[in-house]
């Protein structure tokens, strides 16, 4: 199914937050179907953090509303968008360097023993964590030496990956990626893109937050271009450049008001 087609996954329909005297979010909207990757970019101070945060649950907007396959959800803590399918990476990844591949990629949501050690005594059932770690990178293409060796031993791109790995395990829905590439070389950033691309093709969408526009563009179906707290232009990849694409973020340049966010 072309993604221009494709249902609608997540929706966010006139998002305001306001701190204080700053308005982050002004009328945001937000459309992402199946099986895309929507790339959301965005100048400093366009709202992007905030829009995103509302997306997963870390913040509750003054104003808007939210669907997930068409139904209207309410979230009041990022446990709550966990537990409707919806998975974030941020920057700083969230993940405990001393312990192991397999602990970090079930870091809380342990598998417990069966029976009573597990229900009672509350015992993690690590030998089923490996197996189930192991067999979930390599469904994703990650090649790691040991999956029992711990998260600080790994490169930067290595970690990227166990991250973003996590975020697919749990996710039902939308996977939202942060600047995945921020600080990773040219060759760990190539491998962090054909991950992105690899969750993608399990049936997932994903939203892309990037300063990288050759990522962007190498990634993305459709750009969500986010200016002033709201969306400037969505468009699709193969129909703006990349020079008019940070034009638009900028503000030296508007989209044509005839293109409707349906249409694309």
């Amino acid at each position: 199914m072309s993604t221009t087609t494709a249902p609608m996954v997540l929706e966010a329909r006139g998002l305001v937050k306001r701190y204080g005297h700053v308005t982050a979010l002004d009328g945001a909207d937000v459309e992402v179907r199946a099986g895309e990757i929507m790339a959301v970019i965005g100048d400093n101070g366009a709202g992007k953090s905030s829009l995103i945060k509302a997306l997963s649950g870390a913040t509750i907007p003054d104003r808007g509303e939210l669907w997930l396959d068409g139904v209207r959800v309410h979230f009041t803590g990022p446990v709550d968008a966990r537990r409707a399918g919806i998975e974030t990476v941020y920057q700083d990844l969230a993940l405990a360097p001393a312990m192991s591949i397999a602990e970090n990629l079930f870091l809380g949501r342990e598998r417990r023993r069966a029976g009573l050690a597990g229900a009672l005594l509350r015992l993690i059932d690590r030998p089923r964590m490996e197996r189930e770690a192991a067999e979930h990178l390599q469904q994703l293409g990650i090649g790691i030496r040991a999956i029992t060796q711990a998260v600080e031993t790994l490169s930067g791109g290595q970690r990227q990956g166990i991250a973003v790995a996590r975020s697919a395990a749990f996710a039902r829905h939308v996977v939202i990626l942060d600047e995945p590439t921020a600080a990773l070389g040219v060759k760990e950033s190539g491998l962090v893109l054909d991950l992105i691309t690899r969750v993608r093709d399990r049936g997932l969408s994903v939203i892309l937050i990037s300063h990288n526009m050759p990522h962007v563009f190498a990634l993305a179906d459709r750009i969500h271009i986010q200016r002033l707290g709201r969306r400037a232009a969505l468009v699709r990849t193969d129909e703006i450049g990349m020079a008019d694409a940070v034009a638009v973020m900028t503000g030296a340049v508007e989209w044509p008001a005839t293109l409707r966010p349906e249409s694309v």
